[in-house]
């Protein structure tokens, strides 16, 4: 049998999916990307934008590799000696892995959609297949750090109190939740150059037509883990260079978002009319100036503590 608590979702957990479709205004049957275009392979029954194939997983590990690096840590929260973790959205794996290996007393989760590659995960780690639109498969108390990290393109901004309330239910009284988030807003990016500013407004387009909102949320972070009763709540906007006049980092990280751009071009001139080498050729301009007006990628982390009960 396995070690971690299964529990079948609540109603309270079930409203998180009935928030993310009919209160956002998407609907499964709405607005949906093809499941194949081109070599890329999408998800039809989900929000999510990003494709789900070889591809991506490449992408995610060396995006997990340049975030790393950016924040020289894999987290912020001031976790001492976790017994159980969870991974909410692990995409890949690749930092619970690394959390695993770290902590080897812990038991460690990574959920997510899919099992994103057949690989040996240390032996302390478990998939567990969830979707977090849908209430987690989890005890309430049974982790002492949640850990979530990129999920704007994939829960719609009405699910995302529900969400955290959630990622807050399953945590262990005087455990840590913690957030990393991005977004499109302009006024984040700025300086950027007219091709950045049109490929974000056309991927934001996208985006808010399938509920989800990528301009407020990294914004929202700690108004979320407030709202689900949270304290020590701490909030850290950062940003890394793209280019390569960061250096290494900025090198790392311009590629990684050059290849995200890349991954949903296809969904943005099917949707818009245009062509996809026209929205390449846009990217391909965009990256450019990066380098031009010594843009850089905005991101937030937010964490807090569940209360410890008397």
């Amino acid at each position: 049998m396995p070690w971690w608590p299964f529990r079948r979702p609540s109603r309270s957990s079930s409203r998180v999916a009935a928030s993310s479709s009919s209160s956002s205004g998407w609907q499964p049957d709405e607005i949906a990307l093809p499941r194949l275009q081109g070599s890329r392979r999408y998800l039809q029954e989900q929000p999510y934008l990003l494709p789900k194939d070889l591809g991506e997983v490449n992408r995610l590990d060396f995006q997990h590799y340049a975030l790393r690096a950016a924040l020289r840590s894999n987290y912020l929260a001031p976790i001492e000696q976790p017994r159980r973790i969870l991974d909410v959205g692990c995409g890949t794996g690749q930092w619970a892995f690394e959390l695993a290996q770290q902590f080897p007393q812990a038991e460690v989760v990574g959920l997510d959609l899919e099992q994103a590659k057949a690989t040996t995960p240390p032996s302390n780690y478990r998939f567990v297949q969830g979707d977090i639109l849908q209430g987690l498969p989890f005890d309430n108390n049974s982790f002492d750090f949640v850990h979530q990290r990129l999920l704007f393109l994939a829960i719609p901004l009405a699910a995302w109190p529900g969400a955290v309330q959630e990622l807050a239910r399953v945590t262990a009284p005087g455990g840590w939740v913690e957030l990393v988030e991005t977004g499109t807003a302009l006024q984040d990016w700025l300086p950027c150059g007219p091709a950045t500013q049109e490929f974000w407004r056309l991927a934001a387009q996208l985006a808010a037509l399938r509920g989800i909102d990528t301009d407020d949320v990294p914004h929202s972070l700690a108004r979320y883990l407030e709202e689900a009763s949270l304290v020590n709540i701490h909030y850290q906007p950062f940003s890394v260079p793209l280019g390569e006049w960061g250096g290494r980092i900025g090198s790392l990280m311009a590629l990684d978002l050059r290849e995200a751009c890349k991954a949903i071009s296809a969904p943005i001139a099917a949707r818009f009319g245009r062509s996809e080498q026209d929205v390449l050729q846009l990217i391909e301009r965009a990256s450019q100036e990066w380098n031009e007006f010594r843009t850089k990628w905005p991101f937030a982390i937010a964490y807090g503590q569940k209360l410890l009960t008397h």
